[in-house]
């Protein structure tokens, strides 16, 4: 949800971005009529937009657009002052102002007056830093009301370490919720500091809490083996790190450096998490899930009846899942069990069929007869659209999986699944599914998140259809 919101934020800057240039460039042109050719407000009105200009204004747009991207104006700057994002912008706005300046000189165009230019540079730098500025404000008020928050593991327990913490607790808006201290001991004692844990016990509480981001305050020289561990078993789940100066070889998380007010620090995270490909997947997954709900609500009406009449129970069957950083949600299905499934599950432990973690009977006997039928053509699955409605669940991505697997895996390198949204399909489901080792399966997730494409969504939906018409289900 949060990575939604996310994409959603840097497309209303873009878009604002845009906006700001098309009315810059309206002054500056208005500017120029006015002033310097002295026309009137009716033949200004009723000059006609040519295609060399309208070709002009997109080469404008594409060029505004990269030097926006050039100064990292749309990255992630709510940790940090507001000052340096000002100084970005007029850099900027002034590069762009001198480049359509040379442009206009060069092909002699009369839009790019220096006059013309000098007004476009001082109309897009206020309203740009302006408009700026509100948003800082509107999402400051956005955090301070408990949303969009990021829980934060503190490693080391040293002055900087306490900065940083009074920092957080002191300005809400930046959006962190400190969980607490991990060191080997308290190394500068302090009212109210208390450990949740040593160092050594970095893997079990990542592994049983919700941890966001942990940020690393040890001294590098002295605990280089002790965080290079610390970055490895982070790595591995897919958890974002934070920690000052230097760099560590990592094999698939991708480093990003960003202020914190006045502490400068490297972020390394794994998976699919920026670009617009990753924000076209978000808005994939709203559209077609509405969609869904709105198409298959005859056929989910027809199921509803067919459980009611077949058993009693709840129409729903309602579980918790692990989903992304292993936050727990209700996954929705309809019921295809008899009332209470779970509760005999422990009686037939024995005949699982499948390796690993995982529970897998092929002719499990709490399966009602109507439930065999949703099972085969996936009805079932179609509750969960609503997830993947609420942020909670993807289209694609690997299958949620509930606590009592989760409590089962031995292996960290398997917990990174859980670093993105879980899907309702994924290469699992239309590769094989029971008939493919629990190993194999997980090695196929990572695959699936260290090689992520919009395309690859694509083929995976494509060929879950022909999935489900084998009535093979997914």
């Amino acid at each position: 949800m949060v990575s939604f919101r996310r994409r959603l934020l840097v497309s209303l800057i873009k878009l604002s971005d845009v906006s700001i240039l098309t009315v810059c460039v309206l002054i500056a042109a208005s500017y120029s009529a006015f002033y310097t050719e002295r026309i009137t407000l009716l033949e200004f009105l009723a000059l006609r937009v040519r295609v060399v200009n309208f070709i002009l204004f997109l080469g404008m747009a594409l060029a505004w657009h990269l030097l926006f991207h050039h100064f990292r104006l749309y990255s992630s700057r709510r940790l940090g002052a507001g000052s340096p994002e000002w100084k970005d912008i007029l850099k900027a706005t002034t590069a762009g102002s001198l480049l359509f300046l040379l442009a206009g000189l060069g092909l002699r165009l009369d839009a790019l007056k220096p006059s013309s230019v000098l007004i476009f540079w001082l109309a897009s730098s206020i309203l740009t830093i302006s408009f700026r500025v509100l948003l800082r404000q509107a999402l400051k008020l956005i955090r301070l009301r408990g949303r969009n928050l990021r829980l934060v593991l503190i490693v080391g327990t040293n002055q900087r370490a306490y900065e940083f913490a009074d920092m957080i607790a002191e300005k809400k808006e930046l959006g962190f919720r400190l969980i607490g201290f991990i060191d080997e001991s308290v190394h500068m004692p302090r009212p109210g500091v208390r450990l949740i844990g040593g160092l050594a016990d970095f893997p079990g509480i990542v592994m049983d809490r919700v941890v966001d981001e942990v940020f690393i305050a040890l001294p590098i020289k002295s605990f280089y083996k002790e965080i290079e561990g610390i970055v490895a078993k982070a790595e591995e789940q897919g958890i974002a790190v934070r920690f000052l100066w230097q760099f560590f070889d990592t094999t698939i998380s991708h480093p990003w450096s960003e202020d914190i007010e006045d502490l400068s620090t490297l972020m390394m995270t794994s998976g699919p998490q920026e670009g617009w490909s990753y924000l076209a997947k978000q808005i994939m997954d709203r559209v077609l899930a509405v969609l869904m709900l709105a198409l298959t609500s005859p056929i989910m009406l027809v199921a509803a009846i067919g459980i009611r009449i077949s058993s009693p129970g709840p129409l729903l069957f309602r579980q918790k899942r692990v989903g992304k950083n292993k936050r727990v949600f209700i996954l929705y299905k309809f019921r295809t069990m008899v009332a209470g499934a779970e509760q005999i599950q422990s009686e037939l432990e024995s005949q699982n069929e499948v390796d690993g973690p995982v529970f897998k009977i092929k002719n499990d006997p709490r399966v009602t007869r109507v439930g065999r039928w949703l099972r085969t053509w996936c009805i079932d699955e179609l509750p969960q659209f609503y997830n993947v409605l609420k942020g909670e669940m993807s289209l694609v991505g690997p299958r949620p999986l509930p606590l009592r697997d989760y409590s089962g895996f031995d292996q960290d390198w398997q917990r990174r699944r859980f670093s993105v949204l879980p899907g309702i399909t994924c290469t699992w489901q239309v590769g094989g599914r029971n008939e493919i080792p629990f190993e194999d399966w997980m090695r196929m997730d990572m695959e699936y998140i260290d090689n992520w494409s919009l395309l690859d969504d694509l083929r995976i939906l494509v060929r879950t259809i022909p999935t489900v018409l084998k009535a093979r289900g997914v």
